[in-house]
């Protein structure tokens, strides 16, 4: 029996040799060796993520978002100046960052860590399921003086649903779910995938919503490397931009590279001389009910 206990503790010391040596081959030229220990566990953390995170019941963005739109956001804007907003007063330098999907325990926190580091605010529009799941990133996300958005329950493609009762239903609960963590109910919503028709429009504004587009989209569900994501941003920003990206994603999407644009695009525009607002604050619009 010693003899098998002896070679199961070779077998697992030899394990953890190998996966060490695989970390100092990736990146032993490339950094110190906490910063090492820190790229690793990150890696580790994002490819193994907790089985209870809520899944966007409307399918990841990509395949959704690269179907045909049933209106145009713009269409939807004019057609209701008072609820629907895609961008902000163009007479003065500043934009708003916003994120949509969360929270999500692989990135929500690193986001939340770079707006920090750069003392930018953001707005997030909140998945209820996933608040109800991650009350401790919600509570964050506030603490730290960002905006909170509704951004359904479950995320569906209420289009696709065509059901001002589900369109109810995902809002009131998310908004419940919210008001329990934070304290109010908001007044910011966002659709899934930004997919909304007429009487979907006139149902929120009934509900006393103010729906927020964007006029400014990082494609960062495509996944692209850092570089194309911040290109995609920095190559059409404008004064009263709204900008999206995500601090979600599906059970198989990642984050990652969202992660790393931002370290490029909050300091460029900056020096563009763009301050960072908050949604609330570019369009002057109450952000509770």
């Amino acid at each position: 029996m010693r003899n098998n206990m002896f070679k199961w503790t070779l077998v697992i010391g030899l394990s953890a040799c190998f996966q060490m040596t695989d970390v100092m081959t990736v990146y032993g030229n490339d950094a110190p060796l906490d910063e090492v220990w820190l790229q690793w566990w990150k890696k580790e953390k994002r490819e193994k993520p907790k089985e209870g995170i809520p899944k966007l019941r409307g399918g990841s963005e990509h395949p959704e978002r690269t179907r045909q739109q049933p209106v145009d956001m713009r269409i939807l804007q004019q057609r209701y100046p008072d609820t629907f907003f895609l961008q902000g007063s163009a007479t003065q330098n500043r934009v708003a960052l916003t994120f949509d999907d969360g929270p999500d325990p692989r990135f929500t926190n690193d986001i939340l860590d770079v707006l920090n580091q750069y003392n930018v605010p953001g707005t997030f529009f909140l998945m209820g399921s996933r608040a109800v799941a991650y009350p401790e990133i919600v509570t964050r996300i506030q603490s730290e003086g960002h905006v909170i958005g509704n951004h359904t329950y479950f995320h569906p493609n209420l289009v696709d649903e065509s059901s001002l009762e589900t369109l109810e239903r995902e809002v009131t609960r998310t908004e419940d779910a919210l008001n329990d963590i934070i304290g109010f109910r908001t007044r910011l919503f966002r659709p899934p995938y930004g997919f909304l028709y007429n009487e979907l429009v006139e149902k929120l504004a009934e509900m006393n919503y103010l729906v927020i587009g964007w006029s400014v989209d990082s494609l960062d569900w495509q996944e692209d490397p850092p570089e194309v994501i911040a290109s995609n941003v920095l190559g059409i920003t404008h004064p009263g931009a709204i900008i999206l990206m995500h601090d979600g994603a599906d059970w198989n999407g990642d984050r990652t590279n969202t992660i790393e644009a931002l370290k490029q695009i909050i300091p460029t525009l900056q020096e563009q001389g763009y301050e960072f607002v908050t949604v609330p604050e570019l369009l002057n619009i109450p952000f509770s009910k």
